[in-house]
Protein backbone atom coordinates (compact mmCIF):
# COMPACT_ATOMS: atom_id res chain seq x y z
CA UNK A 1 0.00 0.00 0.00
CA UNK A 2 3.30 2.54 0.17
CA UNK A 3 2.41 5.34 -1.80
CA UNK A 4 -0.86 4.01 -3.11
CA UNK A 5 -3.71 6.42 -3.38
CA UNK A 6 -7.22 5.37 -1.94
CA UNK A 7 -10.91 6.89 -1.54
CA UNK A 8 -12.77 5.79 1.09
CA UNK A 9 -16.74 6.54 1.11
CA UNK A 10 -18.49 7.28 3.86
CA UNK A 11 -14.84 7.73 5.92
CA UNK A 12 -16.22 9.70 8.82
CA UNK A 13 -17.22 6.87 10.76
CA UNK A 14 -17.72 3.18 11.55
CA UNK A 15 -15.46 0.49 9.16
CA UNK A 16 -14.60 3.90 6.76
CA UNK A 17 -13.07 5.35 9.39
CA UNK A 18 -11.47 2.00 10.70
CA UNK A 19 -10.27 1.98 6.77
CA UNK A 20 -9.09 5.14 6.63
CA UNK A 21 -6.45 3.95 9.42
CA UNK A 22 -5.72 0.96 8.32
CA UNK A 23 -4.66 2.52 5.14
CA UNK A 24 -2.59 5.01 6.53
CA UNK A 25 -0.99 2.71 9.12
CA UNK A 26 0.58 0.65 5.20
CA UNK A 27 1.53 3.96 4.11
CA UNK A 28 -1.19 5.18 2.32
CA UNK A 29 -2.76 8.20 0.87
CA UNK A 30 -6.35 8.95 1.55
CA UNK A 31 -9.23 10.70 0.28
CA UNK A 32 -11.70 10.79 2.56
CA UNK A 33 -15.50 11.07 1.29
CA UNK A 34 -18.49 11.65 3.22
CA UNK A 35 -21.08 14.23 4.16
CA UNK A 36 -19.46 15.12 7.58
CA UNK A 37 -16.81 17.54 6.74
CA UNK A 38 -16.29 18.46 10.45
CA UNK A 39 -15.01 14.45 11.04
CA UNK A 40 -13.07 14.26 8.40
CA UNK A 41 -11.03 17.36 9.05
CA UNK A 42 -10.56 15.95 12.48
CA UNK A 43 -9.28 12.99 10.94
CA UNK A 44 -7.28 15.07 8.91
CA UNK A 45 -5.43 16.88 11.53
CA UNK A 46 -4.76 12.92 13.54
CA UNK A 47 -3.23 11.70 10.16
CA UNK A 48 -1.19 14.86 10.02
CA UNK A 49 0.54 14.54 13.09
CA UNK A 50 1.97 10.97 11.99
CA UNK A 51 2.76 12.37 8.68
CA UNK A 52 0.36 10.62 6.76
CA UNK A 53 -1.08 12.54 3.47
CA UNK A 54 -4.70 13.00 3.19
CA UNK A 55 -7.78 15.02 1.59
CA UNK A 56 -11.10 15.22 3.29
CA UNK A 57 -13.87 15.74 0.64
CA UNK A 58 -17.46 17.05 1.37
CA UNK A 59 -19.06 14.31 -0.73
CA UNK A 60 -22.88 12.85 -0.79
CA UNK A 61 -22.82 10.31 -2.67
CA UNK A 62 -26.35 10.31 -4.20
CA UNK A 63 -25.48 13.33 -5.84
CA UNK A 64 -23.07 12.56 -9.44
CA UNK A 65 -22.14 16.03 -9.57
CA UNK A 66 -20.18 15.24 -5.72
CA UNK A 67 -18.78 12.25 -6.96
CA UNK A 68 -17.60 13.94 -10.05
CA UNK A 69 -16.09 16.45 -8.10
CA UNK A 70 -14.53 13.80 -5.72
CA UNK A 71 -12.56 12.30 -8.42
CA UNK A 72 -11.55 15.02 -9.83
CA UNK A 73 -10.13 16.67 -6.63
CA UNK A 74 -8.33 13.35 -6.01
CA UNK A 75 -6.78 13.52 -9.35
CA UNK A 76 -5.70 16.92 -8.64
CA UNK A 77 -4.33 16.86 -5.43
CA UNK A 78 -2.70 13.36 -6.08
CA UNK A 79 -2.54 12.57 -9.82
CA UNK A 80 -3.47 9.16 -9.75
CA UNK A 81 -6.10 6.74 -8.03
CA UNK A 82 -5.49 3.33 -7.25
CA UNK A 83 -7.93 2.03 -5.22
CA UNK A 84 -11.87 3.22 -4.73
CA UNK A 85 -13.51 1.60 -1.39
CA UNK A 86 -17.22 2.54 -1.52
CA UNK A 87 -18.19 2.21 1.92
CA UNK A 88 -21.14 4.31 2.23
CA UNK A 89 -24.16 3.02 3.28
CA UNK A 90 -27.28 3.56 5.48
CA UNK A 91 -29.48 0.57 6.55
CA UNK A 92 -33.52 0.28 7.27
CA UNK A 93 -35.45 -1.69 10.27
CA UNK A 94 -39.24 -2.30 8.75
CA UNK A 95 -41.98 -5.11 7.86
CA UNK A 96 -42.24 -3.91 4.23
CA UNK A 97 -45.95 -3.89 4.15
CA UNK A 98 -45.53 -1.00 6.83
CA UNK A 99 -43.00 0.67 4.78
CA UNK A 100 -42.81 4.65 3.20
CA UNK A 101 -41.61 3.70 0.30
CA UNK A 102 -39.30 6.48 0.23
CA UNK A 103 -36.97 4.83 3.11
CA UNK A 104 -36.31 2.24 0.14
CA UNK A 105 -35.54 4.77 -2.39
CA UNK A 106 -33.20 6.65 0.17
CA UNK A 107 -31.83 3.32 0.94
CA UNK A 108 -31.07 1.81 -2.94
CA UNK A 109 -29.73 5.64 -3.60
CA UNK A 110 -27.02 5.73 -1.07
CA UNK A 111 -26.26 2.25 -1.47
CA UNK A 112 -26.12 1.31 -4.77
CA UNK A 113 -26.60 4.26 -6.75
CA UNK A 114 -23.71 6.13 -4.92
CA UNK A 115 -21.29 3.08 -5.48
CA UNK A 116 -22.60 2.97 -9.38
CA UNK A 117 -21.79 7.30 -9.35
CA UNK A 118 -18.57 6.87 -7.19
CA UNK A 119 -17.49 4.36 -9.81
CA UNK A 120 -18.32 5.74 -12.35
CA UNK A 121 -16.04 8.84 -12.23
CA UNK A 122 -13.63 6.32 -11.11
CA UNK A 123 -13.06 4.02 -13.33
CA UNK A 124 -11.06 5.38 -16.26
CA UNK A 125 -8.22 6.11 -13.33
CA UNK A 126 -8.76 3.00 -11.83
CA UNK A 127 -8.00 0.85 -15.34
CA UNK A 128 -5.36 3.41 -16.05
CA UNK A 129 -3.49 2.45 -12.80
CA UNK A 130 -4.57 -1.08 -13.01
CA UNK A 131 -5.95 -0.86 -9.66
CA UNK A 132 -9.05 -1.83 -7.18
CA UNK A 133 -12.53 -1.43 -7.33
CA UNK A 134 -13.87 -2.30 -4.10
CA UNK A 135 -17.74 -2.98 -2.86
CA UNK A 136 -18.46 -3.60 0.81
CA UNK A 137 -21.84 -4.86 0.80
CA UNK A 138 -22.85 -7.36 3.62
CA UNK A 139 -24.45 -11.09 4.19
CA UNK A 140 -27.87 -9.33 3.15
CA UNK A 141 -26.27 -9.19 -0.01
CA UNK A 142 -26.49 -13.05 -0.52
CA UNK A 143 -28.94 -13.67 1.73
CA UNK A 144 -33.05 -12.27 2.41
CA UNK A 145 -32.75 -10.62 5.59
CA UNK A 146 -36.48 -10.38 7.44
CA UNK A 147 -37.35 -6.33 8.13
CA UNK A 148 -34.71 -5.30 5.74
CA UNK A 149 -35.82 -5.28 2.37
CA UNK A 150 -34.35 -2.38 1.29
CA UNK A 151 -31.11 -3.25 2.66
CA UNK A 152 -31.04 -6.32 1.47
CA UNK A 153 -31.85 -5.46 -1.94
CA UNK A 154 -29.52 -2.76 -2.03
CA UNK A 155 -26.27 -5.08 -1.28
CA UNK A 156 -27.89 -8.05 -3.86
CA UNK A 157 -27.79 -5.00 -6.56
CA UNK A 158 -24.33 -3.70 -5.92
CA UNK A 159 -22.71 -7.28 -5.86
CA UNK A 160 -24.33 -8.01 -9.13
CA UNK A 161 -23.17 -4.83 -10.57
CA UNK A 162 -19.52 -5.22 -9.16
CA UNK A 163 -19.43 -8.96 -10.03
CA UNK A 164 -20.38 -7.55 -14.04
CA UNK A 165 -17.67 -4.98 -13.92
CA UNK A 166 -15.34 -7.46 -13.15
CA UNK A 167 -16.21 -9.60 -15.83
CA UNK A 168 -16.66 -7.04 -18.43
CA UNK A 169 -13.03 -5.85 -17.39
CA UNK A 170 -11.60 -9.31 -17.08
CA UNK A 171 -8.35 -8.26 -19.57
CA UNK A 172 -8.04 -4.67 -18.90
CA UNK A 173 -6.25 -5.95 -14.98
CA UNK A 174 -8.72 -4.15 -13.32
CA UNK A 175 -9.01 -5.77 -10.07
CA UNK A 176 -12.36 -5.76 -8.42
CA UNK A 177 -13.35 -7.00 -4.43
CA UNK A 178 -16.96 -7.59 -2.91
CA UNK A 179 -16.27 -7.37 1.04
CA UNK A 180 -19.41 -8.90 3.22
CA UNK A 181 -18.94 -8.12 7.01
CA UNK A 182 -21.36 -9.94 9.21
CA UNK A 183 -22.85 -7.76 11.80
CA UNK A 184 -20.10 -5.40 12.97
CA UNK A 185 -19.62 -3.03 15.64
CA UNK A 186 -20.75 0.66 13.96
CA UNK A 187 -23.05 3.43 13.84
CA UNK A 188 -24.93 2.03 11.10
CA UNK A 189 -27.94 0.42 12.77
CA UNK A 190 -28.46 3.32 15.57
CA UNK A 191 -28.89 5.42 12.04
CA UNK A 192 -31.26 2.87 10.28
CA UNK A 193 -34.42 3.66 8.89
CA UNK A 194 -37.43 3.06 10.22
CA UNK A 195 -40.70 2.33 8.49
CA UNK A 196 -41.39 6.73 8.23
CA UNK A 197 -37.98 7.24 7.66
CA UNK A 198 -36.98 8.52 10.97
CA UNK A 199 -33.76 7.10 12.54
CA UNK A 200 -34.32 4.07 14.95
CA UNK A 201 -31.31 5.70 17.22
CA UNK A 202 -31.03 2.53 19.53
CA UNK A 203 -29.16 -0.51 18.09
CA UNK A 204 -31.61 -3.79 18.13
CA UNK A 205 -28.28 -5.83 18.79
CA UNK A 206 -25.65 -6.49 21.20
CA UNK A 207 -22.54 -4.13 19.67
CA UNK A 208 -20.34 -6.20 22.34
CA UNK A 209 -20.24 -9.26 20.33
CA UNK A 210 -19.74 -8.06 17.29
CA UNK A 211 -16.71 -7.94 14.75
CA UNK A 212 -15.02 -4.48 15.07
CA UNK A 213 -14.82 -2.14 12.92
CA UNK A 214 -11.25 -2.31 12.80
CA UNK A 215 -10.48 -5.78 12.42
CA UNK A 216 -12.80 -5.38 9.66
CA UNK A 217 -11.21 -2.86 7.80
CA UNK A 218 -7.76 -5.09 8.54
CA UNK A 219 -9.38 -8.58 6.86
CA UNK A 220 -10.46 -5.26 3.94
CA UNK A 221 -7.00 -4.24 3.26
CA UNK A 222 -5.71 -7.71 3.60
CA UNK A 223 -7.98 -9.05 0.58
CA UNK A 224 -6.86 -5.62 -1.49
CA UNK A 225 -3.44 -6.00 -1.02
CA UNK A 226 -3.78 -9.89 -2.30
CA UNK A 227 -6.63 -8.98 -5.06
CA UNK A 228 -9.13 -11.49 -3.65
CA UNK A 229 -12.26 -11.50 -5.54
CA UNK A 230 -14.40 -12.16 -2.51
CA UNK A 231 -15.05 -11.91 0.85
CA UNK A 232 -16.83 -13.16 3.10
CA UNK A 233 -16.60 -12.39 7.13
CA UNK A 234 -18.09 -13.99 10.40
CA UNK A 235 -18.09 -18.23 10.60
CA UNK A 236 -21.86 -18.70 11.30
CA UNK A 237 -23.41 -15.49 10.16
CA UNK A 238 -21.69 -15.35 6.89
CA UNK A 239 -19.78 -18.10 5.69
CA UNK A 240 -21.98 -20.90 6.91
CA UNK A 241 -24.95 -18.45 5.59
CA UNK A 242 -24.08 -17.75 2.30
CA UNK A 243 -23.17 -21.79 1.87
CA UNK A 244 -26.37 -22.61 3.13
CA UNK A 245 -28.15 -20.37 0.34
CA UNK A 246 -26.47 -22.50 -2.34
CA UNK A 247 -27.50 -25.94 -1.04
CA UNK A 248 -30.17 -25.35 1.49
CA UNK A 249 -32.28 -22.06 0.98
CA UNK A 250 -35.01 -23.23 2.64
CA UNK A 251 -33.53 -23.81 6.41
CA UNK A 252 -31.43 -20.84 5.58
CA UNK A 253 -35.10 -19.02 5.17
CA UNK A 254 -36.07 -20.46 8.95
CA UNK A 255 -32.63 -19.98 10.29
CA UNK A 256 -32.62 -16.14 9.40
CA UNK A 257 -36.19 -15.97 10.41
CA UNK A 258 -35.67 -17.04 13.72
CA UNK A 259 -32.56 -15.35 14.36
CA UNK A 260 -33.98 -11.85 13.71
CA UNK A 261 -37.35 -12.59 15.35
CA UNK A 262 -34.64 -12.68 18.73
CA UNK A 263 -34.11 -9.18 18.32
CA UNK A 264 -35.97 -6.24 20.84
CA UNK A 265 -39.05 -5.33 19.58
CA UNK A 266 -39.10 -7.87 16.60
CA UNK A 267 -41.89 -8.16 14.38
CA UNK A 268 -40.97 -11.80 14.07
CA UNK A 269 -42.69 -13.97 16.85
Amino acid sequence: MQGKVVIVTGASSGIGKALVYEFAKRGAKIVMAARNLEELEKIEQELKDKNVESLPVQTDVTKESDCKILVEKTIEHFGKLDILVNNAGISMRAMFDELDLDVIHRVMDVNFWGTVNCTRFAIPYLLASKGSLVGIISVAGFLGLPGRTGYSASKFAVRGFLNTLRVENLKRGLHVLVAAPGFTASNIRKTALTATGSQQGESPRAENKMMTAERCAEIIVNGIEKRKREIVMTLVEGKISVFLSKWWPSLLDKLAYNHMAKEPDSPFK
